[in-house]
């Protein structure tokens, strides 16, 4: 059963490539073809749970072994990656479990999306995105895990813009995306450590060489990753994100936010517990940021006056409870929390909009008076603590005038001194323009002085200075004329053409493909 494991992330992948291919050639279309992706998506999703099931069950009566390597896929110098999975373990279970929220997912949203503009693009960015977090879940290597990673971000941001027509949704798409990278450099930080400390990209490897770094060396590694479990879980200071998040379709936030990939972070800790176990900082850092976070999110909850952003803080609180676990020690409950969880979330969310017919007759419990009376908290609370303005003020706004002068510095500065102060139409109308001027004032035997220096040195400069002045007054600007500069255009325009033509895909592959294959061969 270890050699099945790739087909549970395989299988989704290829449905997303059917639906997709399906979409660009036209051939999936229209109400008339929902059946085709939604059944498409539910037998993938099916046949993953399936052998997901299969392998766990293989698990539990120790049939299984620790990981299965399929073959190596980079080998560069003193860097190999292997192609393996992890068929042991929490890893196991998670996949398991989520396989089966996904398949519950895909089927809800069969009838739930149904007629709804996008129907197929849905489908296509869920089977994608089912793929990318059973990859991260079982990869057994680092590379692996984060492009799983990072699919899974580029889905989720696919998803909070699914209308995109509507400026909130794509503007918090984005917003969310952004924030999320933060975290990302944490974990190619972390990767690019792994290597240069452990000389490995292996979780096993890494997690089996844990108490032979030493304790600066694992504090730093665990946390760079961490700090992008932080951001992936929505812990402070990267809680906001995910009130934005929800802005997307009610099974988009199940899987994404209630689910599966907000606990990616978690599980990424649980991963990497033979090492974080060695870093008593890094242990610190997820009680204090748990605590802190379990806190903000209760408080905020209690104000919250939408479904969603009610559960949204109710998630990001139990996650913080996670993290505090962790730090704990409490490896074992942080896992079975994780699942509970996943269960009661994915529940939560899906039956949200049915939320008002359930607690019909059933009123909510009053807040205690000891926090209900204090005003400047419940103001406090109703504004998030101003989590968002303050990260406005202190990264965005600095970040974008940061660029701003840059871009001033390069324009005035940088170009100018390169000699590309303007753009090239405009560079060649003056061209133009000098040639004529010129032409004029040698007609009227007018002599030009192109520079003037005085001492030694500012002689020689002179007279290499007069030397160009002659060299393109006699040989270039009247060496050409407007037949020139009309030939040069066309020139220039067919020279765009051919680099357009040479950056597009299918061209530029190639391209790099001819390039490894010439370095493969020296």
């Amino acid at each position: 059963m270890d050699q099945l494991v790739f087909l549970i992330p395989l299988l989704p992948f290829l449905a997303a490539a059917i639906i997709g291919f399906g979409i660009l050639f036209d051939r999936i279309n229209g109400k008339k073809d929902e059946y085709f992706s939604a059944n498409v998506t539910k037998i993938a999703g099916t046949l993953s749970c399936l052998i997901a099931i299969a392998i766990l069950g293989c698990d539990l009566l120790a049939i299984n072994a620790n990981h299965t390597t399929l073959g190596k896929w980079l080998n560069s110098g003193n860097l190999v990656v292997e192609f393996n999975f992890i068929t042991s373990g929490f890893s196991v279970i998670a996949a398991a479990l989520f396989s089966i929220i996904l398949l519950i997912i895909a089927r809800f949203s069969t009838n739930y999306i149904q007629a709804e503009p996008g129907f197929h693009r849905f489908f296509f960015v869920l089977c994608l995105f089912s793929s990318a977090m059973l990859l991260l879940i079982l990869s057994g290597n680092a590379i692996s895990t984060f492009i799983g990673w990072e699919i899974a971000g580029l889905c989720s941001y696919l998803l909070i813009s699914f209308a995109y027509d509507r400026p909130t949704a794509a503007i918090n798409a984005t917003r969310v995306f952004v924030t999320n990278r933060i975290g990302d450099a944490g974990f190619i930080l972390g990767i690019a450590l792994s290597f240069y400390y452990a000389g490995t990209t292996s979780w096993i490897t890494l997690n089996e060489m844990a108490t032979n770094l030493s304790t600066p060396t694992a504090t730093v590694i665990s946390l760079c990753f961490v700090a992008a479990a932080i951001a992936k879980s929505a812990q402070l200071p990267f809680t906001p994100w995910l009130a934005r998040a929800m802005e997307g379709p009610t099974p988009s936030s199940s899987v994404f936010y209630g689910a599966v990939m907000i606990h990616a972070g978690i599980f990424l800790v649980i991963l990497l517990r033979p090492i974080i176990e060695q870093a008593p900082l890094t242990m610190d850092v997820l009680i204090v940021v748990g605590f802190f976070t379990a806190v903000y999110s209760l408080i905020v909850g209690l104000t919250q006056t939408d479904t969603k952003s009610s559960l949204c803080f109710a998630i990001s609180g139990q996650l913080g409870l996670m993290f505090l676990e962790c730090g704990l020690g409490l490896w074992e409950l942080a896992s079975w929390h994780l699942c509970a969880h996943a269960i009661v979330r994915n529940y939560q969310v899906l039956t949200a909009p049915s939320l008002l017919r359930y607690v019909y007759g059933n009123p909510m419990k009053p807040v205690a008076s000891a926090i209900a009376n204090k005003r400047w908290l419940y103001i406090a609370s109703l504004q998030r603590f101003w989590l968002d303005p303050i990260a406005d003020r202190t990264l965005v706004r600095p970040i974008y005038g940061l660029g701003h002068d840059l871009d001033r510095f390069d324009t005035n500065i940088i170009d100018r001194a390169m000699g590309a102060p303007v753009s090239s139409n405009y560079t060649l109308s003056s061209l133009t323009q000098l040639e004529k001027n010129m032409d004029k004032n040698i007609g009227n035997g007018i002599q030009i002085e192109f520079v003037r220096g005085s001492g030694i040195v500012g002689k020689l400069f002179e007279w290499m200075a007069n030397i160009m002045s002659w060299f393109e007054e006699r040989l270039v600007l009247r060496g050409i004329g407007m037949d020139t500069v009309d030939i040069g255009r066309k020139l220039g325009q067919l020279a765009n053409t051919f680099e357009q033509l040479i950056l597009k895909p299918r061209y530029l592959v190639l391209f790099v493909f001819i390039i490894l294959m010439i370095a493969a061969s020296i």
